[in-house]
């Protein structure tokens, strides 16, 4: 991840600067001017347009140059007055991703407030980003993300400044871990190792972890992640992180999918992607990793975080299809498909979070992240996530911080008609109802085990979580992130606003 600093000085051989159209004319749109440096903007233009370069949003124009040697031109779209904050994020993103192999490089992208700044701030950390742990005789090929950035700004010796920059570093940290996570391959990432993990990152901030094996999990009653799990050579875990601030404003608790391979089990998914499968510990990560965050911002609200994690593989102690499992608390589920074996650790770790929630007090929400159902990406793409809920207020709260974190979700209904689909001969309730409305009924599945009373979100990230598209603003090709930023928001405005 770039080290950023702010500054009101123009120093690096390397400069980012935007450019718009305005009056169907290119223009150079950077804040050079109001620092009192200097930028001969009437040349730079000039080259841009004997390239043919575009203004179009996120697209990066290298144009060799004298004083700086090399000016990066990012692509802002239709002039504005101010921009969207997230629109800045991803220029920024773009920007750094082109300069990857690059040293330190000033960045003039407009801006006029702390928020704007913030938002370039996080562009530049998330996008100095790769993951290169397992290449040997590559390795050398790969170009370093950018090392060292320097915003250049007004606002650089302001306290707001500097606590927003701060906050990018942390941001782009822990997106960091949550993207390597994703990107490791399962033969690196079981259970045990993501659990280990964790409690190793979390060493130090006065978080506690509890880490509950296979034999615990099963004497307990967690029949959700042990049967998932009870097929694998690497046996499940539930990971769970407690941070409890003095004087708590609020308390939520977050619950992730942590699936670090599906293969489907006895429901076998075909070859042809099942790599990708790797990525289904998303959630779980996106959980683990915010609370870490939350903690390191010292965010004034309580978290408890339940990251539910087994391997779905074959074998002669693999849970079969009709197989009744039993859920902590009771519950009964007929496994008509262990493919469909998310909701089921996200049912243990449901009850879990409101049982706890109910020896610590009033719990103000219970949000939940999976990559869940294939039917979330039919419905919205690969870049919008689902949102559903029993609680309208808790829903709109996320939504808020979702936005001004520049995560694109989306509200989903739980239609009560489907619920029928998942009624069992045999059982409390099947595993698998409807094809049609497929993510709904994943998630009218997973309301049966929150109490009515109990105000609950379900993220469906299924799309978003992995990039297997070409890299774009911020975002990498691989693991993205997801949901953690929307996370960490959620918490901050909680605290503000209690």
């Amino acid at each position: 991840m770039a080290t950023v600093k702010l500054t009101e000085k123009q120093s690096a051989p390397l400069l980012v600067v935007g450019v718009a159209t305005k009056d169907s004319k290119l223009v150079i749109e950077s804040n050079i001017a109001a620092i009192g440096g200097k930028l001969d903007t009437k040349s730079l233009l000039a080259i841009l347009a004997d390239l043919g370069a575009s203004a179009k949003a996120g697209v990066v124009t290298k144009v060799p140059f004298s004083e700086p040697k090399m000016v990066y031109v990012v692509g802002l779209g239709d002039a504005q007055k101010s921009y969207d904050h997230e629109l800045l994020r991803r220029a920024a993103g773009s920007a750094t991703r082109a300069l990857a192999g690059a040293t330190a490089a000033d960045f003039a992208l407009p801006h006029s407030s702390t928020a704007e700044l913030a938002a370039i701030a996080e562009g530049i950390t998330l996008g100095a980003y790769s993951f290169i742990e397992f290449r040997f005789s590559t390795k050398a090929e790969q170009k370093a993300p950018l090392k060292s950035a320097a915003i250049i700004s007004t606002l650089s010796s302001t306290a707001p400044a500097k606590s927003a920059l701060k906050r990018a570093e942390v941001i782009g940290k822990y997106t960091a871990l949550t993207r390597d996570l994703i990107n490791t391959p399962p033969s690196h990432l079981t259970p045990a190792s993501f659990s280990d993990r964790l409690k190793k990152a979390a060493s130090g901030t006065g978080l506690k972890v509890e880490i509950l094996n296979e034999t615990q999990l099963r004497a307990k009653g967690y029949g959700g992640i042990s049967s998932v799990g009870q097929g694998s050579a690497n046996p499940p875990r539930l990971l769970h992180i407690s941070y409890n601030p003095p004087k708590a404003k609020k308390r939520y608790a977050f619950v992730g999918k942590g699936i670090t391979f599906d293969s489907g089990g006895y429901a076998l998914k075909p070859a042809a992607g099942m790599e990708d499968m790797k990525t289904d510990m998303s959630g779980a990560a996106a959980v683990s990793a915010a609370i870490i965050a939350i903690s390191e911002l010292k965010i004034p609200v309580a978290i408890e975080a339940y990251a539910c994690l087994a391997e779905n593989m074959i074998s002669d102690h693999a849970t079969r299809p009709s197989d009744v499992i039993t859920i902590y608390g009771g519950k009964t589920v007929e496994v008509l498909n262990p493919d469909a074996e998310g909701r089921l650790v996200l049912a243990d770790g449901l009850v879990r979070a409101a049982e706890d929630g109910k020896k610590l007090g009033r719990l103000d929400g219970i949000i939940d992240v999976a990559t869940l159902t294939g039917a979330q990406v039919v419905a919205l793409g690969t870049r919008t996530s689902a949102v559903m809920t029993n609680d309208a207020l808790l829903q709109e709260d996320f939504l808020t911080a979702a936005e001004l974190a520049g995560e694109a979700f989306w509200p989903m209904p739980l239609p009560e008609e489907l619920r029928a689909s998942l009624d069992s001969p045999i059982a409390d309730i099947a595993n698998i109802g409807d094809r049609m409305g497929g993510m709904l009924v994943a998630g009218i599945f997973l309301k049966e085990f929150i109490a009515p009373d109990q105000p609950w979100v379900h993220l469906d990230i299924a799309g978003p979580a992995n990039n297997t598209a070409e890299a774009h603003g911020y975002t990498p090709v691989g693991g993205t992130g997801i949901a953690l930023r929307s996370l960490i928001t959620m918490a901050e405005l909680a605290a503000a606003q209690a």
